[in-house]
Parts: structure tokens; C-alpha cells; sequence
């Protein structure tokens, strides 16, 4: 299962096609980063921009669009609709498939940092990424927008971003942060008075006292000569799609207005359309596998048609002079063969009678050495995209004294991806290690020697990974953060012999 993050900076530009074009260039040069959509809006003067990917890729393409928008958009000529206080205004993480928040928030604050320093650009962190609890709040961040922070981010203590100078450029500045799928949703009103628009969304935002999930603002869209209710819904599953638009409908009746229609902007989670079907159709059990689409969807498991062969291929690759893939993705590797070894000794003890009691652990061991699988199998690729980011920092020029620095920063950013990948392997190896435990003490006995095969694979995993960690980490400039990697991956080592201990003990036991 490949890791996906889900990226979608909003940058202050919806009229200028040639300038978002090239900022979309700057993403689909990267490996690894998958186009998905755009749309620019004029009246707004806006334009949402979602790519998807792997984490290291995905990265990487945010900030080289951060850059380019830099590059092309002027925040003092610029006027919208929306609310704005930069060229590139915010740029969410959201976690789609093997990926947890919490790496969202690391990437937040990478790309903050890499933002303030390399283009000396003011960043925010926002959401589940913020570092104080009312910047959270987009809104509270964006407050004055552009010509506002421009006033105050040199003088007022609460304007000081968390990364870059106090001072704003051409640029202006960005906000950063991971949060969970956010639906861009828009009212259009058969009015042109944003007066009634601006009251509807009073009345259903949950800062004014509505709707938990819901963001709005009453907007005058020239265009199309009417007035839009503006939303952001931060958690469809709890305010679903057809209670705002009801909720909407009744308050514009209550001004003797009605609603034209509606619109998403960017994508949208299949989820969040169907439970609006379901709800005006009044269907009854709807459920995923009656969609004919689905059916047709070919399963991941399929796509790989000959394993020996691609096994092989891989190995080549390995022995290969190229330095990737090297040791982090073998280690990556060692785990995730540890894992499927430890999924099928699970699947060899459950439904047998005589082992019911340990039935409903067994289950648990296999649902989660499948996971554990499917992560460490994405990050043999993720860990020599890492290394081979590393290497392309390293070749930057270096001739004049601001590339030497620039070179530098990019040194250290690409040192800390390098580190933090092995470092996630580890972690995963351990919990194959607690998984592999349960199937030793409650396995059937025939499983017992994959159970101690799997276990030394998994331990290899933990101690090559905890190599590459260090190689990477011992070159960091920052000590503070150097240290933080060693504490957590000499954790991961001892618990990952403590573990061993453990099972190898239950294998003499029951062997």
C-alpha cells in the first residue's frame, strides 16, 4: 500500500491562467507528486490547487510551488474577495492512507521552516500543526489580511509568525498546518444584496454560534451578479453536505430569497455525496459495494502479476552500482517480509478449534500485521526517494557565497528526511516485534519456527534502520534535534531486544 498525503495550497491568483500554470509545473516535476486538480476562481481571485503523493515528494512539491508563486504573485497589487495574507496563503497536509496526522504536522513544520528561511517569507502554523491554540483558527491568523499583518507583524507580539523574518514582502506571508479533509462549498442566492448572504453565514458558522464543522462568509460574486454563502467544511461526516444546504435554504426563505444553486471547489470525498444522495433519495442500506464503479476497481493485490520476477528485479536494483535503493529500503524490506510472515502464521492459527480461545487476539495480530505490511513495504521506495533527495541537495552549486548557504539549508532539510524514514521503519519493526509476541505465546506450534524466522527479520530491521538514522542524523547542524533522533531510535533498539527476548524465551518453551 503506497503512503499518501493529499496537499492543496490556495494561492492569491484566479484570473492570471499563465501564472498558476507555471506554478503547477513546478509540482508535476516532481517524482513522486501526482496532479490533480485546479480551479481559480476571478471574483475571489483565487486558485485551490490539490496534488497528492507520497510524504517526501509531496513535500518537496509544496515548497517549489511556494517558491514559484512567490516568484510571480505581487500581494500589493493584488485584490480579491477572499481573504488573503500572502501569494501563496495556506498550504494544508491531509493525511490520506499509512500516513498519521502527527507526520502531517511534521511536515508542516519542515516546510515552515524550509519557507522562512530559504525565502525569507513569514510562516503561520495553523490547525493541527499550530503552536498556539487560537491559531488554529485560520480566520483569527488571516485577521486584516495582507494590508493589515503588513501593519502590525513588526510591532505586535501576537503577530509574530513561528518561522521567517517579521517583515512582509512582495510575498506577503503563508500559512502552514495538517489538518483532516476539508470540502470547499459554496451558496449562490437569487439576490444580489451580500447583506442577506452575510447574515446566513453568521447564522450557520460555528463561530457565530451554528454549525460545529462550518466555516462561512457572505460573499458579492460579480460574475454572476448574485450573492454566495462561502463555506469551509472542516468534517463532513458530522455536518454532512445536505444539512448545510437545508440550513442554508430555510434562512434565505426567511428574507425571501432563494437558492440558485451550489458549488464545490476542488475535490470532493465520494462519502460526502453519497450521504446527500442517500438523504434526498431517502434510499435505505446504502452501501459502497452497490456502486457499479467499485466493483470494477481492480484490487491493489492484483496489480502485481509476477512477485518472483519483480523480487528479482529489486534485487538487481540493490546489488546494482546505483547507491539506491540501499540499506534503509533493504531494512524496509526485512520488516515487511517479517510482517507477512506474521500474517501467515496468524491465518495458519485462527478457525482452528482447538485454538478458540485465542481467536479474537489472533484476529487482532492479523489485522494489524497487515498494515504493518503494507506501511513498511511503501517505505522501500519512500526511504531511497528520500537518499536520492539528499544527493541532489549535496550536487547544488555552491560557487558564490548565498548558494553555499542556500545548498546548505538544503543539506539539512534533505538530511532530516533521510533520517526521519528509517526512524519510521524502526518503529513500525517494533510493533511487528509486540505482534509476533502474541504469536508466539498464542500460535499453533507448527507456526512457531516462522514466528522466530520473522522475529530476526524484524530485529534486523530495527538495528539497520537505527544505522541509517544515525548516518543521517550525526550530520545535522542541529544538536538539539541530532539528540532527538538518537533517544528515539535507541529506544526502538532496546525495545526491539527486550521484545526478542521475550519471544525467543515462549520459542524454547514451546518448541
Amino acid at each position: 500500500m503506497r503512503r499518501l498525503v493529499e496537499c492543496v495550497p490556495n494561492f492569491s491568483e484566479g484570473g492570471r491562467k499563465e501564472v498558476i500554470d507555471q506554478i503547477v509545473a513546478e509540482i508535476t516535476e516532481v517524482k513522486g507528486a501526482q496532479f490533480l486538480d485546479v480551479q481559480m476562481d476571478a471574483d475571489h481571485n483565487r486558485a485551490v490547487v490539490t496534488f497528492a503523493g507520497q510524504p517526501g515528494p509531496v513535500e518537496e512539491a509544496a515548497f517549489r510551488a511556494v517558491k514559484k508563486a512567490a516568484e510571480l504573485i505581487d500581494m500589493e497589487g493584488h485584490q480579491g474577495e477572499h481573504p488573503r495574507i500572502g501569494a501563496t496563503d495556506v498550504v494544508p497536509f491531509v493525511p490520506l492512507r499509512g500516513v498519521t496526522m502527527e507526520e502531517c504536522v511534521q511536515m508542516a513544520k519542515r516546510l515552515g521552516e524550509r519557507i522562512g528561511v530559504e525565502l525569507s517569507i513569514p510562516v503561520y502554523l495553523y490547525e493541527k500543526a499550530a503552536t498556539r491554540p487560537e491559531r488554529k483558527d485560520l480566520a483569527y491568523i488571516r485577521r486584516g489580511e495582507y494590508e493589515g499583518l503588513k501593519e502590525t507583524i513588526e510591532t505586535d507580539p501576537d503577530r509574530e509568525p513561528d518561522y521567517g523574518p517579521r517583515q512582509l514582502g512582495k510575498a506577503g506571508a503563508t500559512v502552514v498546518g495538517a489538518r483532516d479533509p476539508l470540502i470547499a462549498y459554496n451558496v449562490y442566492l437569487n439576490t444580489d444584496e451580500v447583506e442577506i448572504a452575510q447574515k446566513i453565514a453568521r447564522a450557520i458558522r460555528y463561530s457565530s454560534g451554528g454549525l460545529r464543522y462550518v466555516k462561512a462568509l457572505g460573499l458579492y460574486i460579480a460574475q454572476r451578479g448574485l450573492a454566495q454563502v462561502s463555506m469551509n467544511m472542516t468534517n463532513y461526516h458530522q455536518t454532512p453536505l445536505h444539512r448545510v444546504f437545508e440550513i442554508v435554504r430555510r434562512e434565505a426563505a426567511r428574507y425571501g430569497v432563494t437558492v440558485v444553486g451550489s458549488e464545490i471547489v476542488g475535490l470532493v470525498p465520494e462519502g460526502a455525496l453519497l450521504g446527500s444522495a442517500e438523504y434526498y433519495l431517502r434510499l435505505e442500506d446504502l452501501s459502497e459495494e452497490q456502486l457499479l464503479e467499485r466493483q470494477l476497481e481492480v484490487p491493489e493485490e492484483a496489480l502485481v502479476a509476477e512477485p518472483k520476477a519483480d523480487m528479482r528485479a529489486f534485487l538487481e536494483e540493490v546489488a546494482s552500482p546505483s547507491p539506491t535503493p540501499g540499506g534503509g529500503s533493504v531494512a524496509a524490506l526485512s520488516g515487511a517480509l517479517a510482517a507477512a510472515l506474521a500474517s501467515m502464521a496468524c491465518q495458519l492459527t485462527v478457525g482452528k478449534e482447538e485454538y478458540t480461545e485465542a481467536e479474537k487476539e489472533m484476529m487482532a495480530a492479523l489485522e494489524q500485521a497487515r498494515g504493518l505490511q503494507k506501511d513498511l513495504f511503501a517505505f522501500i521506495e519512500e526511504d531511497a526517494q528520500a537518499f536520492e533527495a539528499l544527493l541532489a541537495a549535496y550536487r547544488l552549486p555552491q560557487d558564490r557565497e548565498e548558494e553555499k548557504e542556500s545548498r546548505a539549508m538544503a543539506v539539512q532539510m534533505a538530511l532530516r528526511g533521510a533520517a526521519s524514514v528509517p526512524l519510521v521503519v524502526a518503529d513500525r519493526a517494533v510493533k511487528v516485534l509486540e505482534v509476533l509476541l502474541t504469536v508466539a505465546e498464542k500460535g499453533k506450534p507448527n507456526v512457531l519456527p516462522d514466528a522466530g524466522t520473522a522475529a530476526q527479520m524484524a530485529k534486523a530491521a530495527v538495528h539497520g534502520a537505527a544505522l541509517n538514522v544515525r548516518t543521517n542524523a550525526t550530520s545535522l547542524a542541529d544538536e538539539e534535534l541530532a539528540r532527538a533522533f538518537e533517544e528515539q531510535i535507541g529506544g526502538f533498539e532496546a525495545r526491539a531486544e527486550e521484545l526478542m527476548a521475550q519471544i525467543e524465551d515462549l520459542l524454547k518453551a514451546r518448541l
